[in-house]
């Protein structure tokens, strides 16, 4: 992790922007979760202190993505699901699932019909993701209780990739899941959902219950905003990312590797398994 040293009327919200991170309170999350006990910050940052600054890319913005993030994303577009309405049953032996894989088969079906979104290029969220709440200090996983149907980017169908969904609004661990509340002056977390999960995804519904994504919220009644701090899928390499990726650009990415050798490697291998 990287250090800062805390400037005169410095802020949480200045110094979020300034690193590019996606929101302050992970900042100061971050920081207290990581630092001794006597250099936690509530409120008002001391000048002369020594921040801890998160280094994990799922804490800054997409401008400031990996290259290998991006280029994950981008061969993604080769994936082909099909996300129709309380259909879920088959399980998505794919590579990690976004929005725009599934708006690929929408717009098939509906040229005519616009399907920009918010969510766009964002990813559906799994319970091996991580929540944040702005008012706690540590970040629970999801837990999944409103099906048992539908996996993103598994072929085994475990449970720790089931689509979260709109009434998923339980966490792990279930017994104070973000730590210590502030609205509560550090007292044990007391959550308590209100509602549903908003800004979901509604043109994917598992049993007529929209996806959650990276960009979906959750209201606690006891006065703090839980957000999606990570969304817990991994990239796997599969056969339509390497037949939709640009030779040219994995070999600059890659330029002691044979990437068509490499491509009619894994044509080959996938061919033997059929």
């Amino acid at each position: 992790m990287k250090t800062y040293q805390s400037q005169p009327n410095d802020s949480f919200a200045g110094i979020a922007k300034k690193f590019k991170i996606k929101d302050e309170n992970f900042l100061k999350t971050f920081h207290n979760l990581n630092c001794p006990q006597s250099e936690t910050i509530k409120d008002e940052i001391p000048a002369g202190t020594t921040l801890l600054i998160p280094e994990d890319p799922q804490f800054f913005n997409d401008e400031n993505q990996n290259i290998d993030e991006i280029n994950t994303m981008n061969n993604e577009s080769g994936s082909d699901p099909d996300p129709g309405e309380d259909t879920m049953d088959e399980k998505y032996d794919q590579n990690v699932s976004t929005v725009e894989d599934s708006k690929k088969e929408e717009k098939k079906e509906q040229k005519s019909e616009s399907n920009s979104s918010e969510h766009d290029g964002k990813y559906f969220v799994i319970p091996k993701g991580k929540a944040i709440c702005d008012k706690g200090t540590q970040f629970p996983g999801f837990k999944v209780t409103s099906h048992q149907k539908h996996y993103w980017n598994d072929e085994n169908g475990e449970p720790d990739y089931l689509a979260v969904t709109e009434d998923d609004v339980m966490f792990n661990p279930a017994a104070t899941p973000f730590g210590n509340c502030s609205v509560k002056n550090g007292n044990p977390c007391a959550f308590a959902p209100s509602g549903k999960w908003t800004k979901t995804y509604d043109k994917v519904k598992v049993m007529g219950k929209c996806c959650v994504t990276e960009l979906s919220e959750l209201m606690c009644a006891t006065g703090g905003k839980i957000t999606v701090l990570k969304h817990g899928q991994e990239s796997e390499l599969g056969k339509s990312n390497v037949n939709n990726a640009d030779p040219k650009e994995q070999h600059v990415y890659n330029p002691v590797v044979d990437f068509e050798e490499f491509k009619e490697e894994i044509n080959d291998n996938n061919e033997d398994a059929w």
